[in-house]
């Protein structure tokens, strides 16, 4: 029994010590910044091993791409400009961050998202060294901005035009993934039982070698 009980806290640590502390996870809820537009979506981010997971969806929009940036402030009045420049904390010049990183592109720099002729589009992007909290790279209480035009990538900030969406980068919540780690892989009655029949088998063969 105590050699089943030590089994099952060995794998407990484990699990504990093999996953990241915490996890945390925000939303951007994309509106229209122009009277009568419909545009609209939402900005998903997950903190992960590999980086910031983004993933962003909108709707009602014009086919086409369009700029997608974040911005340095948390304020998405007067249509979308009190949401200020582009995230740019090491003042560099404007680029596109998957592919040029930190040292030549903005920390906001996103690229386009491709709308399709149904009005919806999907970005989906991993940063590493992005974080949604904490950190040089943080985005909480940043913003994102939908531009009405292609980022070109030439400078300052791409010739994307006016924001025809915005939306306020907020914490939804910052879980312990150690613990979402341990439902997901949770000990099962099972995994006891297999535990247990090993425990059992390993008796019988150091009884037997005693003999």
């Amino acid at each position: 029994m105590e050699r089943k009980i030590l089994s099952i806290a060995f794998i407990f640590g484990i699990v504990m010590m093999c996953s990241p502390a915490f996890a945390a996870k925000g939303t951007a809820l994309i509106t229209a910044t122009q009277t009568g537009s419909n545009v609209n979506g939402e900005a998903k981010f997950n903190e992960t091993p590999a980086g910031l997971d983004i993933e962003v969806k909108v709707a009602n929009v014009a086919p086409g791409k369009h700029g997608f940036h974040i911005h340095e402030k948390g304020d998405c009045s007067d249509e979308g400009k009190a949401a200020g420049g582009h995230y740019n904390p090491d003042n560099v010049t404007h680029g596109f961050l998957p592919h040029d990183g930190f040292e030549h592109a903005h920390a906001g720099d996103f690229g386009n998202i491709e709308v399709g002729q149904d009005g919806t589009g999907i970005l989906k992007v991993v940063i590493p060294g992005l974080t949604l909290t904490g950190g040089k790279y943080s985005v909480e209480g940043k913003s994102v901005i939908l531009h009405e035009k292609e980022d070109d990538f030439g400078q300052p900030t791409g010739n994307a035009g006016g924001r025809i969406g915005c939306g306020v980068i907020t914490i939804q919540e910052e879980t312990d993934s150690r613990v979402e780690n341990m439902q997901d892989n949770k000990i099962t009655d099972e995994d006891i039982d297999d535990i247990t029949k090993a425990d059992q088998t390993d008796d019988m063969d150091t009884n037997q070698t005693g003999k």
